[in-house]
C-alpha cells in the first residue's frame, strides 16, 4: 500500500510541476464483465464479476521526448490479464504498475522524429504491429528495449514500417542464463485503389526457456504449467525451444453506404530446430461496423486453429482455450456505443480444450467499457 501511495503521489507532483510539458494526456478507462463459462466435463457454469482498471498519463514532453506511466488492476499475478475477480468479502483489490517507458524520438541526424527509442514497460499494442492475439495477448506489456519507424501508437503509418526489441522474460540471481527474446517485425501499410491493407511478417527468438518452469515466464503459481506447451521430459518444464515466425496482414474498406469493414489474418509456427510436428496455428477474421461514436456498432467473428507448440502459452489469447495453447474453435462479438464514452458489448468463445480431444468450453462475456 505505501508503493501504491508513493506511485499516486509522484503521479499528482507531476501534474502540479512547472515541467515543460505540451500535453500531459491523462487516459483511462473502466470495464464492468459479466462471464459464464462452460465446461463440458464440469457440472455447473462459473459465474464472474468481473472488473478491469488503467489509469495513466502519457506526457508529451517536448518533439523529441514522451514518456508515459500507468496503474492497472493486478490480474491475480497473470501478464496476460488486468482482470480481477469481485468477491473475497469486499476486500481492497490490487493495484501495480501496468507501463512505465520513456519514449526518445530524435530530430537530428535527418531522423526528424520518425524513429522512436523506447524504453521501460509498454502495452504490447503499441509496441509491436498486431492484428489479432494469435501471439501476443491484448493485455500484455513489454519490458525491455524497442526500436520502432513508421510505427504511430496502435496505428502504422502509410509505407513502410519496422520493428526491433529486446525483451526480458526474468532475471535469475543464481543462473547466467536468463530467459530473454528478440523481436523483429517488417510490414507495408498502403492503399490498392479504394482499400486499404497492412501486410508483414515477424519473427520472435526465444533464449533460455527449453528445460525452464513455466514460473520464469511472469506468472506467479505457474509452477508445472506450461500453459499448454509440451512439458512430456520433466512435468511443468518447457520441453523446446522457440522460435517463432509470423505471417499477419488485414485489408479493409468501406460498402457503398458508407459501412467499414475489415479482414484480417495470422499465421504463426515455430521454426526452432528441435520442436515437434504440433508447431503451427493461425486465425482468420472478419469485422463489420466500427463503434467509434455514439450510435456506431461493430461486428467481429474469427477462427483460431493454435497447435501446442506453435507460440509460447504464456502470452497468447487468455480467454481462448482457457489461454495458452492447443485448440481451436470460434468467437464472435458485437459491441454498440451506447453513450458518450461508453460501449456495451457481447462475446461468445466456442472452443476445443485440445485438438485431439472432444473437450468443449463455451464462454460468455457481456462488457460495460467507460472511458476517460
Amino acid at each position: 500500500m505505501k508503493k501504491l501511495s508513493l506511485l499516486c503521489l509522484l503521479l499528482l507532483a507531476f501534474a502540479w510541476s512547472n515541467a515543460h510539458a505540451a500535453d500531459w494526456n491523462w487516459k483511462g478507462d473502466v470495464r464492468y464483465r459479466y462471464e459464464v463459462r462452460n465446461d463440458d466435463e464440469v457440472e455447473h457454469n462459473r459465474d464472474r464479476h468481473r472488473i478491469r482498471v488503467r489509469f495513466g498519463v502519457f506526457p508529451w514532453i517536448t518533439e523529441e521526448l514522451s514518456a508515459g506511466v500507468q496503474l492497472s488492476t493486478a490480474g491475480a499475478g497473470d501478464p496476460v490479464s488486468r482482470n480481477q475477480t469481485l468477491g473475497d468479502g469486499f476486500t481492497a483489490k490490487d493495484i501495480n504498475l501496468n507501463q512505465a517507458f520513456i519514449d526518445f524520438h530524435p530530430m537530428a541526424l535527418g531522423l526528424d522524429g520518425n524513429v522512436n527509442f523506447i524504453l521501460g514497460k509498454r502495452e504490447v499494442k503499441t509496441t509491436l504491429v498486431r492484428v489479432n492475439d494469435l501471439v501476443w495477448d491484448s493485455d500484455l506489456t513489454l519490458e525491455g528495449l524497442t526500436i520502432q519507424y513508421g510505427k504511430d501508437g496502435k496505428k502504422q503509418k502509410s509505407g513502410f514500417n519496422f520493428v526491433a526489441g529486446y525483451y526480458f522474460l526474468d532475471e535469475l540471481s543464481k543462473s547466467e542464463e536468463d530467459p530473454f527474446f528478440w523481436a523483429a517485425q517488417l510490414g507495408y501499410t498502403g492503399m490498392a485503389g479504394d482499400l486499404g491493407f497492412t501486410l508483414g511478417a515477424g519473427y520472435y527468438d526465444f533464449h533460455n526457456i527449453e528445460g525452464k518452469d513455466g514460473g520464469v515466464l511472469g506468472f506467479d503459481d505457474a509452477e508445472g504449467e506450461t500453459f499448454g506447451n509440451s512439458d512430456t521430459m520433466t512435468a511443468g518444464a518447457y520441453d523446446y525451444d522457440f522460435n517463432v515466425l509470423e505471417i499477419f496482414g488485414s485489408i479493409g474498406g468501406k460498402f457503398s453506404g458508407g459501412l467499414p469493414w475489415k479482414a484480417y489474418g495470422q499465421y504463426g509456427v515455430n521454426v526452432a530446430d528441435n520442436v515437434n510436428d504440433n508447431d503451427e496455428g493461425y486465425v482468420l477474421g472478419f469485422k463489420l461496423g466500427k463503434a467509434k461514436k455514439v450510435g456506431q456498432w461493430e461486428i467481429d467473428a474469427n477462427y483460431t486453429y493454435l497447435e501446442k507448440d506453435a507460440v509460447v502459452g504464456a502470452y497468447t489469447d487468455s480467454d481462448r482455450f482457457g489461454g495458452g495453447t492447443d485448440g481451436a474453435g470460434f468467437e464472435v462479438g458485437g459491441k454498440y456505443h451506447l453513450v458518450q464514452n461508453m460501449t456495451v458489448g457481447l462475446k461468445y468463445l466456442n472452443h476445443e480444450m485440445g485438438i485431439d480431444t472432444e473437450d468443449n468450453r463455451q464462454l460468455w462475456q457481456a462488457d460495460m467499457v467507460v472511458k476517460f
